[in-house]
């Protein structure tokens, strides 16, 4: 089964630690900026930054296998995995840091509609053993230059070479095409509330 160790360096592409929380939050919040389901959810810029960099500083970072891929000197890309055995979960006080952060910056709507997105997708989390990509996001100076694909690249690679199948919500229709052509296919759309846009559950199986 997949371990870190499995993942080969590549060109441009750093394995990061608590020292670079920010960077993954303001990379991540730039990239989903216009996410139909994270404007949703948030309902602005700042509570978006705000959560992803708490998500990344006490569940990606310590839990998981956080990535960014560099050109030209600039912080363009990242992505937050969580490789098979990973716990999905915060400690307390991180999950309670966590959840003040979203209503101190969104209020109490973007609470309950991070509550109801959170119970949602546990709900739908494959039982089987995998990679979980939770977020891959370029920066608006990066787009269109394939960078994302090629910072997953080796994660997949290493999917593939230890029979890891991989899985996803994808929160945005535009991305569908991109998430293909890696191999993601569609399992299931659904909702966290009746009134949001809808996530789409994808899965790889490793080839």
């Amino acid at each position: 089964m997949l371990k870190a160790s499995d993942i080969k360096p590549a060109e441009g592409i750093r394995t990061v630690g608590s020292e670079s929380v920010v960077a993954l939050a303001n990379i991540t919040a730039d990239a989903f900026r216009d996410d139909p389901f994270n404007r949703w959810l948030f309902g602005g810029f700042e509570p978006m930054q705000r959560t992803f960099a708490n998500l990344a500083r006490y569940i990606y970072v310590p839990n998981g296998f956080c990535q960014i891929l560099t050109e030209g000197g600039e912080d363009l890309a990242a992505a937050m995995w969580l490789l098979p055995g990973d716990s999905p979960d915060a400690n307390l006080p991180g999950m309670l840091r966590t959840y003040w952060g979203l209503f101190a910056s969104g209020g109490a709507g973007a609470l309950m509609r991070g509550k109801a997105a959170g119970d949602a997708m546990a709900e739908h989390h494959p039982q089987a053993r995998h990679a979980y990509l939770f977020t891959v996001g370029v920066a608006s100076a990066g787009r269109g230059r394939g960078l994302g694909r090629r910072l997953i690249k080796p994660v997949l690679d290493a999917c593939n070479a230890t029979g890891t199948m991989a899985y996803l919500e994808n929160s945005n229709p535009a991305n569908q095409r991109f998430y293909n052509g890696l191999g993601f296919r569609r399992l299931k759309l659904f909702h966290a509330t009746p009134d949001s846009p809808p996530l789409e559950a994808m899965h790889r199986v490793p080839h």
